[in-house]
């Protein structure tokens, strides 16, 4: 076959294989009862990411979707280079459940001198007081002292609403921080994104969507802390306290059982994070990041409708596992644009997606931080082993579950895009 003739052969092939993976049933779920997306969702980070129904560009060779696919909305993502390689309805406004307390984590560790993780605390009634019925606990008491780094891992590993509003109580106050969290929205460009509970109990008119918590778990990867306690699998929560005698402590796990291979999932190699969900009005919901073979992707899925036991994390590994196959085999349909302050530097692969102030550092700041000797902070809170973190200059690797996860300090590759808040 002449060579022309074999080249227009590929690029039909290509165009057919593109064609046929955006057809929205690929992923539908098959219930025709259930909510159906908005025809018109947002455009944030592409035009296609705005479309209902599956979006992927498959090239010649490209390994197909999985056929168990049954979330309202998902999308896979390059957590580095923030291409969107494949998404279902991403832009569509639902309800987070507990995967918005990555936006809470993120929102107030941006400043670890406003809850240094010694500080100690003792509870108040008030601080519990409103806490929605049937709400995930770790088992916070009043009248109790617990440190910022209990709580956190309370928030992480238990899905601990109590822990969220104590912290919000030392914050300033649950409208403080639903306000605090309204505003780092829009900072990252998440504009889906309604805050009413800062815990993410089902509240009216709050909603986010898989784009959007896909943004946050991708900034709060940048902050060492909420790494180190995403990652963590099993620790030792502070309980009671008994006159003359240690205090007590009893352990938690995490929740997230892609990280701990419990309850019948398999623990998916490589993975460090980041949080999931569960819901009446929310479903089950999940955000995920894992390295393989230097690659690492992102998954977020939202209220999967089918009978399959944990179904929302068997989706999102098929996702994952789809996404390490694709690599280099898809165009992307969209990306995670960088947040409104960060300065975009040329060549970089998302140049032009969000407007930045000037970076306030040294120009040959640069260099000096590339070239920066490797600083070691390892951490192991959990008593697994799981959550030991590896600070390097340039990047971070977080060594979990057989794996090496690789997140870039720097917004988010080095020497491309910088925040002033990261330098």
């Amino acid at each position: 076959m002449p060579a022309l003739k074999k080249a227009a052969l590929a690029v039909t092939s290509a165009a057919l294989l593109s064609a046929f993976a955006v057809t929205p049933a690929s992923a539908a779920g098959g219930d025709d009862d259930a909510p159906k997306p908005p025809a018109d969702m947002s455009q944030v980070g592409g035009a296609q990411l705005g479309r209902s129904g599956t979006q992927v560009n498959l090239l010649a060779g490209a390994p197909v979707l999985p056929k168990k696919l049954t979330g309202r909305s998902w999308m896979v993502s390059d957590a580095e280079t923030g291409k969107v390689l494949a998404a279902h309805n991403a832009h569509w406004r639902l309800p987070p459940a507990s995967t918005l307390k990555m936006l809470f984590a993120d929102t107030l560790l941006e400043d670890p001198a406003l809850l240094p993780k010694t500080r100690e605390y003792t509870v108040k009634d008030e601080d519990l007081a409103d806490l929605g019925e049937g709400s995930s606990l770790v088992g916070i008491k009043e009248d109790l002292s617990y440190t910022v780094h209990d709580l956190w891992l309370g928030v992480f590993l238990r899905s601990g609403n109590d822990a969220v509003h104590v912290l919000a109580s030392m914050y300033g106050g649950v409208p403080k921080t639903v306000q605090a969290m309204q505003d780092r929205a829009v900072e990252l460009q998440a504009l889906d994104t309604h805050v009413v509970s800062p815990d993410g109990y089902d509240a009216p008119k709050q909603v986010s969507s898989a784009y959007d918590l896909s943004l946050f778990a991708r900034d709060g990867l940048q902050n060492a802390d909420f790494r180190e306690y995403c990652s963590t699998a099993d620790a030792q929560f502070p309980g009671e306290k008994k006159k003359g005698k240690k205090r007590e402590t009893f352990g938690i796990q995490n929740t997230n059982r892609l990280l701990t291979g419990a309850d019948g999932v398999e623990a998916y190699k490589g993975i460090a994070g980041v949080k999931n969900g569960y819901t009446t009005h929310a479903g089950n919901t999940f955000t995920g990041v894992a390295e393989r073979n230097g690659k690492v992707l992102m998954v977020t899925v939202m209220h999967p409708s089918s009978d399959e036991t944990h179904a929302v994390y068997k989706e999102a590994a098929r996702l994952l596992d789809w996404g390490f196959a694709a690599n280099g085999k898809v165009t992307a349909v969209g990306e995670l644009v960088p947040p409104k302050s960060a300065v975009v530097g040329e060549g970089s692969d998302t140049e032009g997606a969000g407007k930045g102030a000037e970076a306030d550092t040294p120009a040959g700041s640069k260099g000096e931080h590339a070239a920066g000797a490797a600083q070691a902070a390892a951490a192991t809170d959990g008593s697994s082993g799981a959550g030991i973190a590896l600070g390097v200059v340039g990047g971070v690797l977080v060594l979990l579950a057989g794996g090496v996860f690789l997140v870039n300090r720097r917004w988010p590759l080095p020497d491309l895009m910088r925040r002033r808040s990261r330098l």
